[in-house]
């Protein structure tokens, strides 16, 4: 289908392509795709953009990636197939030319409390694989290597000798089954034994059966000769039977065997795994999984944390000194008695009893709990407390000071403790998952194994490396092994499954991304584009749904969705690289290149609003903030920003919103720790998240029942003349409950009838035609409509409707169409909107008159540009500011610089990710920001911001 207002495609005629050169859309029209035709080179970066809800999507994820998984899933047989989610077929003419397709979305998909990113990224599994080969066990009490005896050790020692010297092969003499000692003497010889040593005298065992030969087995050592022989070093037979005898004596001696070289010396050999008195696990993969009962830390259960003592409710002021009473617990006068004599004798082993807790050293933070010779620590004073939990008081006081911990016992690892007892490079496999990534790829540098290690480590070692560094290219050499995978952001965890595709080193096949750099510091951007080019110089075809300028920038192709939104978009507007977009000049039909060639923009503001009123946080500590102090300004626009790791979420979504909430008594959730909560309080009454969690999760939900508009179109459509004759009420106008929904398909719409192994079949319901009400309820019209059209009707489209004649109904829609999303259906399934739609529904909501505090209210955003085109954006803001007008404040958490340039107050966390990162780097205005040097943020406004 042509469409009039294209200004450059590339290849505008598909149907003489090559398939071995491109991958052919033709004719599609899924969801609001225009019967389009696209073709897309191979083994190239290909950027699919446009305006939100313009249908990027449905071409890259809802046709290509759903066509290419459906191929794959064809050709398995149809027993595999009734196994495997059933596919539809795309709504296309054909598509030649797909690869395999791989999709790496932006969803956090596990919540499972087990899962990590060592495991997500399978690190780990070759980190269990290289320290049960090469690992080498260490006792804990000296230090020396576990080793285990084996034949050939033995063999070995009785050849070391002089030629022609006697040795003496023996074994403890073990009494099995409480038998009596001749009894067992009786079995001997029946196996072919003749003699035993006692006490180192060769008796024949006949004899002693025979004799009153009295023996005491308590008083005696009695050993089994197993064989006598003499040293021939070039005899083949000698070492033959040297090793079976050896190999009999460990059978026979349940795992010892004694060497007697006649007059040199007796040496005892062992084939268990033991050392000082203590018997060990040999390393084996098991070992170190923690999933598994037999690896998993016994304390924990493999889940890394117990119900212990929290140190932060033990010492929860860290300015104070413990002169001045840092330890809560010990401010009692009759728990002082623990304190007096460190106060006492803390200068004999020299303790700062004055020194703030914060400056004290590690070592002496840990001295405070384990104690020395002058004084009791706290670990053995809450054991005390322990042994008297049959007083009430006792358990009230325990109480007070439990919390969620790591496991003492793995470290918050997971594995077994004698798990650490093996060693590679003089580290256990805990230490390793305990370190930030770019730590952990430091050490594997520097590891050197000797030459025989190395030939069994090589490839492991391999493929350590390899998914190692591609996880510090990705941006993410702040995270730990042990991090848990539910913990992370959306755009943490699709970069986690990029460096797992890149590990794995697929060719020839068609990744689908969709918007990687979502959660990246535009300084992380640059690595990405790094990693995505490696993607595809190995050979694949590489698709990302992409706004970002520098991936755009970087793309071989940029493919262009549009013009507008919902039903006015779905056509191709522009295909081409760099080069032609320069070429294209002026061109009115692409927001895109109007854009990117910098005819349109979101303007500077003219003026910031000035901050009076704070809140302010201080001694933030959790994850990776360093005890900072941060304020917060009421009534104007924030923006938290910084590089990805550096403590943003942590600050804002673990520490502000939650201690704020729990003040107006609206929330549950325990908040992260920080020491103080200051300011002006009373200015907020509220405070609301604004995130990319769905607004429904049932597909009934819609985002006019969302905003509270539906109960005021049912009201609407009962009040018509019709409805009152028959005696409608407003319920006969919902398609939740029964009355006036179509009874055949419970209000859906549609019907699903279930297929063996293909799809299952979604058929408009024959009953009420996919209209959902009952005949008699359509016949109810406003306006010639009725309320099956009305809520077919896009949000763009009803406001024109409604204007004259029920302005105060276009009122209510009006925020949808504010926050950009004119475009989305009135009765649209919530379950089919992307994260960022679901975001602006919730922001719609309270614009509109949804929201009682108005005034009074903290808005906290997580990364609203989420799937934001330049275009939304500039809505979205205008959205934002009307909050802030309204007397609202307003927190947002952002990369983006088209947001930051806007804020009227900038604080900066930094100045790295993970361990570097979690100290404020910056507050104050974006002016101020662009005069500063070395700060990432910085760099990158000043190309925004002129000065």
């Amino acid at each position: 289908m042509e469409n009039p207002s294209r200004s450059f495609i590339k290849y505008p005629d598909v149907d003489n392509l090559d398939p071995k050169q491109f991958i052919i859309i033709k004719g599609a029209k899924v969801n609001n795709l225009k019967n389009i035709d696209v073709a897309i080179p191979r083994n190239k970066l290909v950027v699919v953009t446009g305006l939100s809800g313009s249908g990027k999507s449905s071409l890259a994820f809802d046709t290509l990636f759903a066509e290419g998984q459906r191929m794959y899933v064809e050709s398995l047989s149809s027993y595999a197939r009734q196994f495997l989610g059933r596919m539809e077929k795309p709504d296309v003419e054909y598509i030649k030319g797909v690869s395999p397709a791989i999709a790496i979305e932006q969803k956090v998909a596990t919540k499972n409390p087990r899962s990590t990113v060592g495991t997500t990224t399978e690190i780990y599994d070759y980190l269990k694989l290289l320290f049960a080969r090469i690992g080498i066990t260490y006792s804990p009490m000296t230090g020396r290597e576990v080793k285990k005896d084996t034949v050939t050790d033995v063999v070995n020692f009785i050849l070391a000798h002089a030629e022609g010297i006697r040795v003496m092969v023996l074994t403890p003499l073990k009494i099995k089954d409480d038998r009596k000692i001749k009894k067992e003497l009786d079995l001997l010889l029946q196996k072919g034994y003749t003699r035993v040593l006692i006490d180192g005298e060769i008796k024949q065992i006949e004899e002693i059966i025979e004799d009153s030969y009295v023996i005491d087995e308590s008083k005696h050592k009695i050993e089994i000769l197993i064989d006598r022989n003499t040293v021939k070093h070039d005899d083949e037979d000698t070492q033959f039977r040297f090793s079976d005898s050896v190999q009999t004596a460990f059978l026979e001696g349940e795992g010892e065997c004694i060497i007697d070289v006649v007059g040199v010396e007796k040496r005892v050999f062992s084939d268990k795994f033991e050392l000082d008195g203590i018997t060990f696990e040999e390393p084996s993969v098991n070992l170190f999984t923690f999933n598994n009962p037999y690896g998993a830390c016994k304390r924990c259960e493999g889940f890394g944390k117990i119900l212990g003592i929290d140190p932060d409710l033990v010492i929860p002021d860290k300015n104070l000194s413990v002169f001045e009473g840092a330890i809560v617990p010990w401010r009692t006068d009759r728990m002082s008695e623990w304190l007096a004599p460190l106060l006492r004798n803390g200068i004999r082993f020299d303790f700062p009893i004055h020194r703030a807790y914060r400056d004290l050293t590690q070592e002496q933070k840990d001295l405070l709990w384990t104690g020395n010779s002058y004084f009791q620590g706290l670990n053995a004073f809450f054991a005390d407390v322990e042994s008297q939990v049959y007083k009430v008081q006792y358990r009230v006081m325990l109480s007070r000071y439990r919390g969620r911990t790591d496991c003492p016992d793995c470290r918050g690892s997971r594995l077994r403790k004698d798990a650490a007892y093996v060693k590679t490079g003089g580290v256990s496999i805990t230490d390793i998952v305990l370190m930030p990534i770019s730590d952990v790829i430091q050490f594997f540098k520097k590891l050197e194994l000797p030459e025989y290690l190395q030939s069994i480590a090589k490839r492991i070692l391999i493929e350590i490396n390899s998914r190692l560094d591609f996880m510090e290219r990705v941006g993410l050499g702040y995270l730990t092994l042990n991090r848990l995978t539910s913990s992370l952001s959306g755009g943490e965890f699709q970069r986690i499954k990029l460096a797992t595709s890149l590990g794995s080193a697929l060719v020839g096949s068609m990744y689908i991304l969709d918007e990687p750099s979502i959660g990246l510091h535009p300084r992380d951007t640059r690595l990405l584009v790094g990693v995505l080019e490696s993607l595809r110089d190995l050979g694949n075809t590489v698709v990302v749904v992409e706004h970002e300028e520098e991936v755009m920038i970087a793309a071989d192709e940029i493919v262009d969705i549009g013009p507008e939104a919902g039903t006015l978009g779905g056509h191709l507007i522009f295909q081409g690289n760099w080069e032609d977009v320069k070429k294209a000049g002026n061109s009115e039909a692409s927001h895109t290149i109007r854009f990117l060639t910098g005819e349109d923009q979101v303007p500077v503001p003219t003026q910031r609003r000035k901050p009076i009123d704070f809140i302010e946080i201080r001694g933030a500590r959790e994850n990776n903030l360093k005890e900072v102090d941060v304020k917060f300004p009421i009534g104007v626009l924030n923006v938290v920003t910084g590089v990805s790791g550096s403590g943003k979420s942590t600050l804002v979504r673990k520490i502000l919103f939650p201690a704020i909430a729990r003040l107006k008594g609206e929330y549950s959730e325990e908040a992260g720790k920080y020491s103080d909560l200051i300011g002006s309080l009373d200015r907020i009454t509220q405070i609301e998240m604004v995130d990319q969690n769905p607004i429904g999760k049932s597909s009934r939900s819609n985002p006019v029942t969302y905003i509270k508009a539906y109960d005021y179109i049912r009201q609407l459509m009962a009040d018509q003349q019709l409805s009152k004759a028959r005696d409608y009420k407003p319920a006969f106008f919902s398609f939740n409950v029964d009355g006036g929904r179509c009874e055949a398909c419970q209000g859906e719409g549609e019907q699903t009838i279930e297929m063996q192994f293909m799809a299952d079949v979604r058929l408009k319901c024959e009953s009420c035609g996919g209209k959902r009400f009952k005949q008699e309820i359509l016949e109810v019209k406003y306006k010639e409509k009725d309320i099956a059209d009305i809520l077919g009707m896009t949000v763009d489209e009803a406001i024109a409707f409604f204007k004259e004649s029920d302005p105060k109904l276009a009122d209510k829609l009006q925020p949808l169409q504010d926050v950009g999303l004119g475009y989305i259906g009135l009765g649209q399934s919530s379950s089919t909107l992307s994260g960022g739609e679901a975001q602006r529904v919730k922001l719609a909501f309270f614009l509109s008159k949804g929201n009682a505090d108005k005034g009074k209210t903290l808005f906290v955003f997580d990364e609203p540009t989420t799937g934001l085109h330049f275009h939304d954006i500039k809505k979205l803001l205008k959205a934002i500011n009307a909050l802030v007008d309204q007397g609202d404040s307003v927190i947002i958490i952002e990369h983006n610089m088209e947001i930051i340039k806007s804020a009227d107050w900038i604080i900066d966390l930094g100045p790295e990710g993970g361990e570097k990162g979690g100290y404020v780097t910056f507050e104050g205005t974006p002016e101020d920001m662009v005069k500063i040097e070395n700060n990432y943020t910085a760099e990158f406004l000043k190309e925004k911001i002129k000065v």
